[in-house]
């Protein structure tokens, strides 16, 4: 019996001193490895959501996948971003894109005008919307620069969906496609790059730009973007030097009356004025002054008029009818 109590009384004494031991110190379980790995793993948590824009719980499951690789982690969250993209785009291909936006872009003497669609205005709106017409913008802006890159005259490129699609906005990118299935994805409606021009000018020509309907956009990232309903580019060139006439306000107007009477193309000075039915630019009366024809303001001015590239979006066109 006098065993047993000095056993129970010595088990007693060394429970007493571990917890004394415990709670003497408890800083060293606050910094034990484990921990530390926590707070880890929340910092590469916040960087990839951050990086990514991928929710928390998708950041969570790719590190938890890739034991915390952040590199990998990132890549397979783009696979699967895409993955879905192009699973929710196959299956909204048919609804109809009749909103959207145009896209202009000016680059010294080049300019780019895109149209890209949408499902409704609310869409349209929306920054990863406007992003995508950027990107548009931009890769058709860097393929005309590859493409022509010596070119001494005025050049002009225009693109179709199948045409754009497959451009990059780099040479290590992934194509225009993936990025439209990606935003099909992220904001679920029906989207469509629907078409683009490129053109360039010498150093002696003018590139007159118009855009209707102008979208405010407060992103940085988008500054150099212009976005509306209805957009126009104008070719034009001095034939003397005058100082008195300001040739980019003149570009302006050009772009407005091309937007608002919609001529189908440039017609000749030799042609006799028309009224608000004619289609030939130059024989139509000029919408900012409809007692002289676009001609005559030209011929004013000492300007000539080389050619004009005028979207509407969600217009139908012929090659959309055949469609």
């Amino acid at each position: 019996m006098h065993s047993a109590i000095a056993a129970l009384s010595a088990l007693r004494s060394a429970r007493a001193d571990i917890s004394r031991i415990i709670f003497a110190q408890p800083t060293q379980f606050l910094h034990c490895p484990g921990i530390r790995l926590m707070a880890a793993d929340k910092d590469l948590l916040l960087k990839l959501r951050k990086k990514t824009g991928y929710s928390f719980t998708n950041c969570k499951k790719a590190l938890e996948k890739f034991s915390s690789d952040l590199q990998q982690a990132e890549a397979w969250l783009h696979e699967q971003a895409h993955k879905e993209g192009w699973s929710k785009a196959s299956k909204l291909q048919g609804r109809k894109t009749k909103e959207g936006l145009i896209g202009l872009l000016q680059d010294g003497s080049s300019a780019v005008l895109v149209e890209v669609n949408c499902e409704t205005d609310f869409v349209a709106r929306n920054v990863k919307f406007q992003q995508l017409v950027q990107q548009a913008a931009i890769a058709t802006m860097a393929h005309g620069h590859s493409k022509h890159a010596n070119a001494i005259d005025y050049t002009k490129n225009s693109f179709t969906t199948e045409e754009i699609t497959q451009l990059k906005i780099s040479l290590d990118s992934c194509p225009l496609a993936d990025q439209l299935a990606l935003a099909i994805g992220n904001l679920g409606e029906n989207m469509t790059i629907r078409r683009a021009a490129w053109v360039t000018v010498p150093s002696n020509w003018y590139i007159g730009t118009y855009v209707h309907g102008m979208l405010q956009v407060d992103n940085p990232t988008l500054a150099k973007m212009t976005f509306g309903k209805y957009g126009a580019l104008v070719i034009y060139r001095p034939l003397e030097q005058n100082s008195k006439v300001n040739f980019f306000e003149l570009g302006r107007r050009l772009g407005q009356h091309i937007v608002g009477m919609m001529p189908l193309s440039v017609g000749s000075m030799e042609d006799p004025p028309g009224d608000d039915t004619e289609t030939k630019m130059l024989a139509q009366p000029f919408l900012l002054d409809s007692s002289t024809t676009v001609g005559q303001f030209l011929y004013t001015n000492g300007v000539s008029l080389l050619d004009f590239v005028r979207y509407e979006c969600g217009e139908v066109t012929e090659v959309a009818e055949e469609v």
